[in-house]
């Protein structure tokens, strides 16, 4: 059997006297697109930061391609970083650049490549989600899936292993909503990649990934393919895939404000 690409291993991760991730172990196989779900403030986006290095687990591990992240010289772990691409939420392009420039950034930042070069692999991602003849546009002229669209491409132009999608879907109507998912699993399975995607989405996830990990109480609650989890007899898992309001998952306030901080 394959080794998992990501192996989290009881992780511990807190803020403060807060406990955001209490005992977690995930394990992501190559070549998958894994959904990271539950309700906000659960630490999702952490899981995401503790994956790239941006943050380290107070106790577990967690292990990329083989590596310890919290076991890396920092010009190891920016070498590793190399091998992940990330999608953050909108898009996040650089507004005062046009598209051509927001793709071919990273590039420039972390590698020798002619402008030839660069020209070549910037127009071969763009046309790769459908935007071949956007180059010289700059972000305000896209609409919102262009943008995202955009934001994948540039995420891809380093040819990772693994990409990071923290909520993709987040503000595009149902279709451009439909078109992004369809290009992320024809993106993965072209490229070969591995896919964590942070999302709420639980009727876009049901068509998209292979496999999800729901999160409540600072714990891992459940994880399966997206059909069994529909159906399943825990009443959290039940009430968060069923959008049901009546359940263990209590919304409040003070709940909402202190999930801002571990995300």
């Amino acid at each position: 059997m394959q080794d998992p690409i990501i192996r989290i291993s009881n992780l511990v991760y807190r803020r403060g006297i807060n406990i955001i991730l209490d005992n977690v172990s995930m394990d992501i196989k190559r070549g998958s697109i894994v959904a990271i779900m539950g309700p906000s403030g659960v630490g999702k986006t952490t899981i995401l930061r503790l994956i790239s290095g941006q943050l380290y687990p107070n106790r577990g591990s967690v292990e990329v391609n083989g590596k310890l992240i919290s076991g890396l010289s920092r010009q190891d772990l920016y070498e590793c970083r190399k091998e992940i691409g990330v999608l953050l939420q909108n898009g996040a392009l650089f507004t005062d650049l046009t598209v051509f420039e927001n793709v071919a950034t990273p590039l420039r930042e972390h590698t020798d490549l002619s402008e030839d070069e660069i020209q070549e692999r910037v127009i071969d991602k763009l046309n790769s989600v459908g935007l071949a003849s956007t180059g010289d546009l700059m972000p305000h002229k896209l609409s919102g899936g262009m943008a995202r669209r955009v934001a994948l491409a540039r995420a891809v132009i380093m040819n990772p292993k693994i990409v990071l999608f923290d909520e993709p879907m987040t503000g595009l109507d149902p279709i451009a909503m439909s078109s992004v998912g369809r290009l992320i699993r024809e993106t993965n399975d072209q490229l070969g990649l591995t896919s964590v995607i942070v999302t709420h989405n639980v009727e876009q996830m049901k068509k998209l990934v292979d496999y999800c990990f729901i999160l409540a109480f600072a714990k891992l609650i459940a994880e399966g393919s997206p059909q069994a989890l529909m159906h399943s007899r825990d009443p959290a898992v039940d009430q968060f895939m069923n959008g049901r309001v009546e359940g263990p998952i209590s919304f409040s306030l003070q709940n909402e404000a202190l999930g801002a901080n571990a995300r």
